[in-house]
């Protein structure tokens, strides 16, 4: 079970994703330095407690449009072997020191919990609060496998496919779109989570942040 410290980050989370979003290719540039705010997410634990996983939501409002980037993050509290490319940036914390913040896709500790996830296996939990399960997190179907072995991740303009175990793929949307009251024919059936969170004006909409083999 993740404890979350009521303390400070230096340099904060939407500070480091500040610098680190505009280096991504989904990232939509409109010309400015990313304006960014919290609009939601949830946590998964570590079974061995070593690894902080997160599912960050964020709003960019400098974009022509405003748009809600889903960022998951691991916390570690040493650097990851051969994940150089991953790191998000360092951070001090306020009760356990150094932190390394790496792009969850790339972390193979962050990946075997997603594939729980999605075998109905691990329980989300609420993003700021310790041993708080969160309802708001909605599993639709059921992964049909236990593989968890990360192979690989691919950015594109609009999510990352990351490969598991020999021939399962996991959709991590990126560029999130409020879901329609009547989902798409091709998404019908398929295992994802849908998550809520808060745009621009302050109301509240849901949509998928993980789909299976897509």
């Amino acid at each position: 079970m993740a404890v979350i410290h009521r303390t400070t980050m230096s340099p904060g989370k939407l500070e480091l994703l500040t610098a680190w979003l505009p280096t991504r290719p989904w990232y939509r540039d409109g010309g400015r330095a990313p304006e960014l705010s919290k609009a939601g997410g949830f946590r998964l634990d570590d079974p061995a407690g070593a690894v902080g996983i997160e599912f960050v939501l964020v709003n960019d409002s400098a974009a022509p449009e405003p748009i809600t980037y889903h960022v998951p993050l691991t916390y570690r509290d040493a650097p990851l072997d051969g994940a150089d490319d991953a790191l998000v940036g360092t951070s001090i914390h306020g009760v356990l020191g150094q932190r390394w913040i790496y792009d969850a896709t790339r972390d193979p500790a962050a990946i075997a919990q997603i594939v729980a996830l999605l075998a109905g296996q691990a329980q989300p939990q609420a993003q700021s609060m310790s041993d708080t399960p969160d309802p708001s997190v909605v599993l639709i179907g059921e992964f049909p496998s236990t593989a968890t072995e990360f192979r690989s991740a691919l950015d594109t303009p609009t999510h990352t496919a990351v490969a598991v175990g020999s021939d399962r793929s996991i959709r991590v949307e990126r560029v999130l779109r409020p879901e329609p009251a009547t989902p798409a024919s091709d998404q019908t059936d398929a295992v994802r989570v849908t998550v809520p969170w808060q745009i621009g004006n302050g109301s509240t909409v849901r949509g998928v942040v993980l789909v299976v083999g897509t």
